[in-house]
């Protein structure tokens, strides 16, 4: 078959369709459809379950609790920080009104002595330096208050038992801010070595020795408490868990009352340098060390007058120390003290005290 025949067959078989759809074009077709037709319109809707309107109500009813609760949450956090605030003060109230009495005492007794000329104050201590000014001698009150178990320690004459150093040369030595003789000596075989008990860094040294005669041992406990008086069995000693301390006689007052006064230190000198360890109820210390141009007798102070002094600067425990030429007083690295032979004597133990 030819191209020519197979159009015309192509053409005979589409003349139909070719005629239809000229008539559809020509024709003004129109159609109407009824409503059944179309589905119903609840047909289309989803339907809402049951109860819905319940649940939205609770969600409601939730929302506006939450709300509320949260708005109850932030006032009871500012009534908290409010009241944070109150507690605060009231601690700082209560802790300044619980040192008040304390302060009190202290400028009470502080009064009794006089002014301080010179003061050390530290995390370890506070100590206040004042000049005494009687009828018959001159001297100096040195008071510490412990705040520390750093802020005061005894050592030995140039670290050795048996050696001996001025009170100044310990204090340069350990670099101290003060320094007060100790106890007693006695020299043997060209060595000065410290008289009966003494007791440092929790040991004895030499061994303990019951107090003979007038004797007493004073010293400072773990606590930073001053303890002392007459001993006779370690056991006693032990349980008053000393820190150190050192031995001499007599003792001057016991709870505020003065101490028979020994007939052999009323006499022997009668006036003499002196130096004299005491104690407040508050447990500070406090140090008398009292001038004198020579040890004859001369000059210084009675031991009733240093009790006078005791009881007058309000004290509750006092103890004499080594005096006449032993008497030494170091503050801020000065010779305060006018030593009876005119130069500090060396001596075996020595109380320091450190900033």
């Amino acid at each position: 078959m030819t191209a020519k025949q197979l159009n015309r067959l192509m053409l005979v078989s589409l003349a139909p369709f070719i005629g239809m759809m000229i008539w559809l074009l020509g024709t003004n077709l129109s159609f109407e459809l009824t409503d059944s037709a179309f589905p119903k319109d609840t047909a289309m809707r989803a339907s809402i379950p049951e109860g819905t309107n319940t649940v939205i109500s609770g969600l409601d009813q939730a929302k506006a609790m939450a709300l509320h609760t949260a708005s109850s949450i932030k006032k009871s956090v500012k009534q908290y920080h409010a009241m944070n605030e109150n507690l605060n003060v009231v601690v700082v109230l209560t802790r300044s009104q619980l040192g008040r009495p304390a302060l009190i005492y202290d400028r009470r007794i502080t009064r009794k002595i006089g002014s301080p000329v010179q003061q050390v104050q530290s995390d370890k201590l506070t100590a206040q330096l004042f000049t005494i000014n009687a009828q018959y001698f001159s001297g100096y009150a040195m008071k510490v208050k412990l705040k520390s178990s750093k802020g005061m320690k005894m050592v030995l004459g140039n670290d050795k038992y048996g050696s001996a150093e001025t009170t100044l040369s310990a204090v340069r030595r350990y670099n101290a801010i003060a320094g007060v003789n100790a106890g007693g000596f006695a020299d043997q075989a060209g060595k000065r070595y410290p008289l009966s008990t003494t007791v440092l860094n929790g040991q004895y040294l030499g061994g303990f020795q019951p107090s003979e005669k007038d004797l007493f041992f004073v010293g400072i406990n773990e606590s930073l408490k001053l303890v002392g008086g007459k001993v006779t069995d370690q056991s006693d000693l032990d349980a008053k868990k000393l820190k150190f301390g050192a031995s001499f006689v007599p003792v001057l007052m016991k709870n505020g009352v003065p101490m028979p006064i020994p007939a052999k230190w009323q006499t022997s000198p009668s006036r003499a340098p002196r130096t004299v360890i005491a104690n407040y109820k508050d447990n500070q210390l406090l140090f008398l060390v009292i001038d004198g141009r020579n040890e004859a007798g001369s000059s210084g102070a009675t031991l009733e007058e240093m009790q006078y002094l005791l009881a007058r600067f309000g004290a509750i425990d006092g103890y004499n120390l080594d005096g006449g030429g032993s008497s030494s007083l170091i503050f801020n690295g000065r010779i305060i003290n006018h030593p009876a032979d005119g130069t500090l004597r060396p001596l075996p133990t020595h109380f320091l005290f450190f900033k």
